[in-house]
């Protein structure tokens, strides 16, 4: 749990060096707030000892606040992390029990509930660059998404116009998890090296984003790095206990990740699909976990 919180340090770097003190105050009020539902529900209603010290409460509040524009206000924030702990995973029973992935839930809730606030976003301005121009990145103009401005116009932006590589470093608008790429990938890079996680759930998810977003005639490169779906395939679709146990139920899952992400964004009525999707994986995990579980040594072939 530490190391993916360790993990998690650079993409929140970048999140306040775009946003500025607006992302880091929703992310503090995201933490807290997870961290205090757990405690309060296991002190008061389950009379159990206090289970904060794992990090996965910690967790859980990044990720949450990573799904969030940096605009929202902070009450909202603060209930949807009582919801994501309250009640996708308190309510199972505590870690290791809970069927969907709660920061998703948390910020599935919020969409749905409060689907203005949830859309807004502040154009990214750099902090530095904010304060240079006698801005902040908390008074600068709300915009739309990339992924918003192609559904609105039915993909009739010019791609390119894209920056590409201002996309990877930030240079965008979207959630404080959407805007650092590059970041995310580092700590990928540093999850693959302390053995946190494998790589075969995010190269499925984004190998199979990239293919189908090719042949539903997008551009695989912007379905890549425009919206959440990197943040999806490295932090969120690999939570340990909403994901498959095995390496071939893990790249049947994120292959499925990566489609129905797709079909959402061409298809659906919101141009990002990366929640929805995980969240329906997540359902079929004890069913991927049944038929792709590995043989029991001395079990006879057939059996």
């Amino acid at each position: 749990m530490w190391n993916v919180i360790i993990a998690l340090m650079p993409a929140l770097a970048v999140a306040i060096w775009i946003f500025g003190l607006p992302a880091l105050s929703v992310t503090a009020v995201c933490v807290l707030c997870c961290i205090a539902t757990e405690w309060l529900i296991e002190r008061f209603m389950l009379h159990r000892p206090s289970t904060i010290a794992n990090g996965s409460a910690i967790i859980t509040g990044l990720l949450l606040a990573f799904n969030l524009p940096a605009c929202i206000p902070l009450w909202m924030a603060a209930i949807g992390s009582i919801v994501a702990i309250g009640i996708a995973k308190m309510s199972f029973g505590g870690l290791g029990q809970n069927i969907w992935n709660p920061a998703l839930v948390g910020r599935v809730f919020l969409l749905l509930s409060f689907p203005a606030a949830m859309t807004t976003w502040p154009t990214a301005i750099p902090s530095g660059l904010a304060h240079s121009t006698g801005a902040s990145a908390a008074d600068a103009s709300s915009g739309a998404t990339l992924l918003q401005s192609l559904n609105a116009s039915g993909s009739a932006i010019s791609l390119d116009n894209v920056d590409f590589l201002g996309m990877a470093v930030g240079q965008m608008n979207g959630s404080l998890g959407e805007v650092g790429a590059i970041a995310i990938l580092i700590g990928l890079a540093y999850m693959l090296i302390m053995r946190v996680i494998t790589w075969h759930i995010p190269v499925s998810v984004l190998a199979s984003a990239a293919l189908f977003s090719f042949i539903f005639g997008g551009n695989p490169l912007l379905d890549l790095f425009a919206g959440g779906l990197i943040l999806g395939a490295v932090f969120m679709a690999t939570d340990y206990v909403t994901s498959p146990m095995t390496h071939s139920g893990q790249l049947i899952y994120g292959a499925f990740i990566g489609l129905i992400t797709i079909i959402i964004r061409r298809y659906g009525a919101y141009p990002e699909g990366v929640s929805f999707a995980i969240l329906l994986m997540n359902s079929f995990t004890p069913l991927i976990n049944r038929y792709c579980r590995p043989r029991v040594f001395g079990e006879r072939r057939g059996k």
